[in-house]
């Protein structure tokens, strides 16, 4: 993946996390022996960029600088959502000059866990581009441990300042996987693996009734997950110290609109 754009962020890192880092670096960096060593391993210094006239910050002029900033970050996202819903769409970073800008380096401003549903692909959704988002895509958004340090990896090596974690109306994952606990069944293959994950939302589900307990599965999934990871022994003193934001926020297929069901940064 990309190369550090924070030198501070390096004081959180452990040694386990920057020597795998370092590995994923290789994902998108330029391993071309011609760069002369400009890729570095994650933690190294990054090294600097070329003066603004002859590299703009953004050379999609629908993009913007990029925010620094979970409220900014936020407010970037749900802006884009709203062209969305509204047929408005800028479609920034998806430029042949884009390609350019981010194929040495890129510096994502939101990471955002969604499900796989074909229906809810982040980058239409948001209406961003190439560079803009680390996005992780499971059935029913279920995490693991590769799926957490993905999600870790934008905030702690290079100051991205924004999760979301995304679910969906009528998710399938979720709905197999609460029928089959519901019915006492297993799941064939590894999608068990799946409802296995699911188990805590479906308790805390079953403890009450609902008109759609599918729906509500969904959203207790959503915000179970964002507040493991706001309490994440890694991104909880980034969101204490205000650098990182957890969003938890639920898809309208109906619609196309995000609804946020918590963790909006307010500053």
């Amino acid at each position: 993946m990309g190369t550090a754009r924070a030198p501070q962020r390096r004081a959180i890192l452990t040694g386990g996390l920057a020597a795998t880092a370092a590995m994923l670096t290789a994902c998108s960096s330029n391993s071309d022996s011609t760069d002369g060593g400009k890729t570095s391993a994650v933690g190294a210094a990054k090294t600097p960029s070329p003066s603004p006239a002859a590299k703009p910050h953004s050379p999609s002029p629908a993009a913007g600088p990029r925010p620094d900033s979970p409220r900014a970050a936020f407010a970037r996202l749900m802006d884009g959502n709203k062209r969305w819903v509204d047929g408005k769409l800028q479609h920034p970073d998806r430029d042949p000059k884009r390609r350019e800008f981010v194929a040495e380096e890129q510096d994502p401003y939101g990471v955002v866990l969604s499900c796989i549903d074909s229906r809810v692909p982040p980058e239409l959704v948001f209406d961003t581009g190439l560079g803009d988002l680390f996005v992780m895509r499971t059935g029913g958004q279920v995490v693991g441990p590769v799926v957490i340090g993905s999600a870790e990896y934008g905030p702690m090596t290079s100051g991205t300042p924004l999760i979301v974690v995304l679910g969906h109306q009528r998710c399938g994952a979720i709905k197999a996987a609460y029928e089959a606990m519901r019915d006492g069944k297993t799941l064939p293959g590894n999608l068990q693996a799946i409802s296995d994950a699911l188990r805590p939302a479906y308790q805390e589900t079953a403890r009450q009734k609902h008109t759609d307990p599918v729906d509500a599965m969904v959203r207790t999934h959503i915000n179970q997950t964002a507040a493991g990871l706001r309490t994440n022994r890694d991104l909880a003193p980034l969101v204490k110290k205000g650098d990182l934001a957890i969003v938890s926020a639920y898809y309208s297929l109906d619609t196309g609109r995000v609804e946020v069901l918590g963790g909006a940064p307010s500053a």
